[in-house]
Parts: structure tokens; C-alpha cells; sequence
């Protein structure tokens, strides 16, 4: 397949890319300046609200967005929910296009559950609009949805915290880890939806090769763990102490509501993503943990 990735200079775009040239489909880049990117790619411009070129590719893979990582200033909450809503909004104008692709498979994150507390909650529980990532992953993905008016087919990767080397907060937790300054956060008690890198780019390109799937799919272990729990894990993987708990209140002092993010609990299972026979590269905890310290 030709396969259009946004974000590719990013983290899970470019291990998307990778992935997806190692099953053998051709990758074409976008990028704000569409420049050459590393790896001889053909690069095209991504210049949201202006429409992209999506012409000759038969699927689009969406990354693009504001990283959710950084203090959440009154600007950095905009820039959060405007460049998903504004960037999604652009895809699918390109979408909608002469010669473009019929098949859009856009990111979105668990957070659209909000706080489940120790509720298990799959792929049909509602959006949280009363929570801040909840009420963004609402409208990112229906500016998503709206690319099956132009008769795409349109599926919603929910990403989990996702482990893997240099992914996201994992740059930070692993080195305090490995110097024996882990520890869990609040009471350890908040679930979490852990998921390693390569089930999330497994589950963006099955989803781009097979056509039977489209809506939403968690993309997170078929366990969930709680932080306490990830925490022991990760620990023993480092051969290290985890001995510094972290208190509640000494995170909301140092990240502000961005602390949130750690202490809401997440109770997520992926219903659909195993209905679909999608098949986990790394079905436990322990086992994605282990990969992500030692690879990828």
C-alpha cells in the first residue's frame, strides 16, 4: 500500500513509518516544511487549515497534534485541542479531494474516558466532556468521523501510555528508574493502560490493510495494571529499588493540572481491538516492559 503519515517526524510516526516499510507498503511523509526527510521518504507539506495532497496514497495515517507532555498553561491547553481539531479538520478537507484515499485511520488517546476510577470501561463507553483530555479526544475524533461523510473509511486508535525507548514520559521514567528513584505516584491505587509502541503501529496498520475495520479500538494491554503494579514491574526490570513514592500533593505542586494525567485512574480494556483478532506482540506487562527497556 502507499501510506500517508502525518507526524511522521514525531515519535509514533516515524516508529509507524519504520513498521510499515518493513511489511513492504511505500511511505510518504508530512511535515509542516515537507522537506526531505532522513531516509530518502517523499515528503509533502502539512500546513493545517490549508488541505493536504493526498493524491496516488490509499490510506492516511494521523499523528499530527501538540505533544500532551508540558506544564498546561491557558496556551498550551489551546495549542493541545487546536491542533487536533484544526489539523483532523484539514485531513479530512484533503480527504474529501479528488484522487485522494478512501481509508483514514487517526489517533486519539484513552483519555476520552476521563476518570473511570476502578470502572472497567471498553470501546462503547462514552467521552468525558467534563474532563479536559476527555473533552479533546471527543471533538479530535469527530472532526475524525466526519471523513465518512466524503465515504472514507474511518477507524479511531484510542492510545494508552505507551512504552518503548524514547517514548513520551518513558525518556523520563525509565533513567530515575534505572538510578533507583522510582517510585509510585499518589497511592498506586490509579489504574493505568500501559501498551508497548509496536502493538501501537501494529494495530494503525492492520487497521489501514483490513478493510472490515472501522470506530474505535483501544489500543492498550488486554490487562489493565495499576500504577503500583507498573511501578513494581518496572523496577524489577531495571533491577532496581522503587522506594520514592510520590505524593499527590507534590505533584500537583510541580506539573499543575497536568498531574491529572498521572492520577486519574484509567481502567481500560481493548474489547473491539481483540474482537478484530488483532494479535498482541506484547500481551503482558512484563513482558512489554521488558521490551521496552531492552529495544524498541
Amino acid at each position: 500500500m502507499n501510506l500517508g503519515i502525518t507526524g511522521i517526524t514525531g515519535f509514533l510516526g516515524g516508529q509507524t513509518a519504520s513498521a510499515a516499510e518493513a511489511r513492504g507498503h511505500r511511505v510518504v511523509g508530512f511535515s509542516r516544511s515537507g522537506s526531505k526527510h532522513a531516509g530518502g521518504r517523499e515528503m509533502r507539506v502539512f500546513a493545517p487549515p490549508h488541505a493536504p495532497d493526498f493524491s496516488g496514497l490509499d490510506a492516511v495515517l494521523h499523528f499530527a497534534g501538540e505533544p500532551v507532555l508540558g506544564r498546561w498553561t491557558t496556551a498550551k491547553r489551546a495549542g493541545i485541542r487546536e491542533s487536533r481539531v484544526v489539523g483532523t479538520r484539514a485531513v479530512v478537507d484533503g480527504l474529501g479531494r479528488p484522487h485522494a484515499p478512501g481509508v483514514l485511520v487517526s489517533a486519539s488517546a484513552v483519555g476520552i474516558y476521563g476518570n473511570t476510577g476502578d470502572r472497567e470501561v471498553n470501546e462503547d463507553a462514552p467521552a468525558d466532556p467534563s474532563d479536559f483530555l476527555g473533552e479533546v479526544a471527543g471533538v479530535w475524533e469527530a472532526e475524525a468521523v466526519r471523513a465518512e461523510e466524503v465515504g472514507a473509511r474511518v477507524a479511531r486508535i484510542r492510545i494508552g501510555f505507551v512504552l518503548g525507548r524514547n517514548a513520551g514520559a518513558m525518556r523520563w521514567v525509565t533513567p530515575l528508574f534505572r538510578a533507583g528513584l522510582g517510585g509510585r505516584l499518589g497511592n498506586g491505587r490509579q489504574w493505568m493502560a500501559p501498551v508497548h509502541v509496536e502493538d501501537v503501529t501494529g494495530l494503525f496498520l492492520d487497521a489501514a490493510e483490513r478493510p472490515g475495520m472501522r470506530g474505535a479500538y483501544n489500543a492498550c494491554l488486554p490487562q489493565p495494571c495499576t500504577n503500583a503494579e507498573f511501578t513494581r514491574v518496572l523496577a524489577r526490570a531495571v533491577h532496581r529499588p522503587a522506594w520514592c513514592a510520590v505524593p499527590s500533593f507534590a505533584l500537583r505542586l510541580a506539573l499543575g493540572d497536568l498531574a491529572s494525567l498521572v492520577l486519574q485512574s484509567c481502567r481500560v480494556v481493548p474489547q473491539r481491538t481483540v474482537a478484530a483478532g488483532y494479535e498482541f506482540r506484547h500481551p503482558t506487562l512484563s513482558g512489554a516492559v521488558a521490551a521496552a527497556i531492552g529495544g524498541s
